[in-house]
């Protein structure tokens, strides 16, 4: 539906993809007002780029997420975003996001920490500073005072058992 460019395709993918595209973005963010903003540019880009998603590639579930994770740490690191840093206070960039923990609005809807919970502690960790914290390879290995190589091959190494423990749940 989608891909035909069928309306009811978008209002399919807004309701029931919205929620824990919410989430994610807000984790990475820390805003609602920006998550907000956010998740109307990702709807376009899901909507203008449908046509580059590829089943055999992976699910499309997390293609819709990392275009959200990728979007919001874009924004993050625009010069506009910075500058209004600058310009702010602090207070208006933070947001208690326990509320969210809890509800409609997170990856919770297919139990994902539930399975990234069977990960090694050290794989759980990178998974969270990537996918949950919206932390890059590099600041990862700053944050963690460990090699760039080593944190790329760990992340790759818990994504493909993260993969599996997936396949195996399905």
């Amino acid at each position: 539906m989608l891909k035909r460019r069928d309306e009811n395709g978008f209002h399919y993918l807004y309701d029931h993809y919205s929620g824990a595209l919410y989430g994610v973005i807000l984790r990475i963010v820390h805003s609602r007002e920006c998550t907000e903003e956010i998740i109307q540019d990702v709807f376009v880009k899901i909507w203008n780029c449908i046509d580059q998603y590829d089943s055999s590639k992976g699910r499309f579930y997390t293609w819709i997420i990392n275009i959200a994770r990728r979007t919001a740490i874009d924004y993050l690191k625009s010069k506009s975003f910075q500058n209004g840093l600058k310009n702010q206070s602090l207070s208006q960039y933070i947001c208690d996001t326990t509320e969210f923990s809890e509800s409609d609005h997170s990856s919770e809807d297919i139990g994902l920490k539930n399975v990234i919970g069977n990960l090694e502690n050290d794989k759980q960790e990178l998974i969270d500073l990537a996918y949950y914290q919206g932390y890059t390879q590099i600041q990862i290995a700053e944050k963690l005072k460990i090699p760039l190589g080593t944190v790329k091959t760990k992340l790759r190494k818990a994504l493909i058992l993260l993969k599996q423990l997936l396949k195996d749940r399905t």
